[in-house]
């Protein structure tokens, strides 16, 4: 449509101008209107559609809320006060889904309103210039056939910008994501170093959110095969420092090693495969067992011996010899079909298949 829009006027205004300078000249008075009305009405349209995007994201994000949080929805009878706020919510989406189409339905109109305005000068203007001889009969009709024809394309337009606002509007809110760039990646120093076995060293560690201190002056040394257990109360920086070894969260430099060499160093492939990882919270996907057991792992996720003997070392494995398919037992949302303890293990099996070279077991 916009290249034919293009190409039509291209075409068609030299013609119009060589038939009668005076009445294209009079043809473009509605034209300023035309376009302030499209940029205006597009202006509108792409606002408000992109607030519509980010509305209708709130309420797929508490319905899935409400789904994966089902059991605790019903365990606080909550069931109607979350129906009538979805409720509420899908009305509040309706009546701003109204709003657009109001100024969406008034671009067509208005454009046909000026439009037809410039013809009605046209023909006010070029009837007498005919009866008067200043132009032919026949080149008045063509004329009119002409403009006629390019109004198609400039309705045409007007329907382009319509498109076009609400993809930009989506497309905004699509590239947010593409562009946003990690905070954690490879360093420029980073470089595939000799297979990791497994030391871990702290060195003078001090760490804090929000310019707080959580950790201070943490100094430890963890020999490849050695077992550290990290003890304190809530809030104490634990998960903090666990979180550091993958690099989910990063060290200052200087102040994390893994086998004597900086862990930036490293890329981040390379380290985190020879990690084994089971975090406070738990993730199962809606999968089977033997999928989350085998997740992330290089091996066969159909070698069943692999799967079972992780089950085994993580004291899941008599669970699964009660389920009616056992390892190929569907956990389901979030793993909701399992029970809390069953849920964790899962995820220590997980972490335990890969056969890691440092096993991190947050709470677990």
């Amino acid at each position: 449509y916009t290249f034919q829009a293009v190409f039509a006027l291209a075409i068609t205004l030299p013609i119009l101008f060589n038939i009668s300078i005076k009445l294209t000249l009079l043809m473009l008075i509605p034209l300023p209107l035309v376009s302030l009305t499209v940029k205006y009405l597009g202006q509108q349209i792409h606002v408000r559609f992109e607030k519509i995007q980010e509305f209708f994201s709130d309420i797929t994000a508490r319905a899935q809320e409400n789904i994966s949080g089902v059991r605790v929805v019903r365990a606080y009878a909550r069931e109607e006060t979350e129906i009538a706020e979805f409720e509420r919510l899908n009305e509040e989406y309706a009546t701003r889904n109204l709003q657009l189409v109001k100024f969406s339905a008034a671009m067509r109109p208005l454009l046909f309103f000026f439009i037809g305005l410039g013809f009605v000068i046209i023909v006010a203007v070029g009837v007498p210039m005919a009866v008067r001889g200043e132009i032919t009969a026949g080149d008045f009709t063509a004329f009119i056939l002409y403009l006629q024809r390019m109004i198609w394309y400039l309705i045409a337009l007007g329907y382009v910008v319509n498109l076009y606002q609400r993809g930009t509007a989506s497309l905004k809110r699509f590239n947010a994501v593409l562009e946003t760039e990690p905070t954690i990646k490879d360093t420029p120093a980073a470089k595939e170093q000799p297979a990791i076995r497994g030391g871990i060293e702290f060195r003078d560690l001090t760490f804090g959110y929000n310019g707080k201190p959580v950790v201070a002056g943490i100094s430890l040394k963890i020999e490849p095969g050695q077992t550290a257990a990290f003890v304190g109360r809530t809030g104490s920086g634990k998960s903090t420092l666990l979180n550091f070894i993958p690099r989910l969260l990063d060290a200052p430099e200087g102040t994390l090693f893994v086998d004597g060499r900086p862990a930036r160093d490293y890329p981040l492939e390379q380290l985190r495969r020879a990690i084994g990882f089971v975090p406070q919270e738990t993730f199962l996907f809606s999968d089977t067992l033997a999928a989350n057991i085998a997740f992330g792992s290089e091996q066969d996720a159909e070698s069943k011996i692999s799967v079972e003997k992780a089950a085994e070392i993580a004291g899941l494995a008599s669970d699964v010899r009660g389920f009616p398919n056992q390892y190929e037992q569907l956990v389901g949302e979030r793993g909701i079909t399992l029970s809390g303890g069953q849920k964790q293990r899962t995820a220590i099996a997980r972490a335990v298949y890969r056969d890691p070279r440092i096993l991190i077991l947050d709470d677990s």
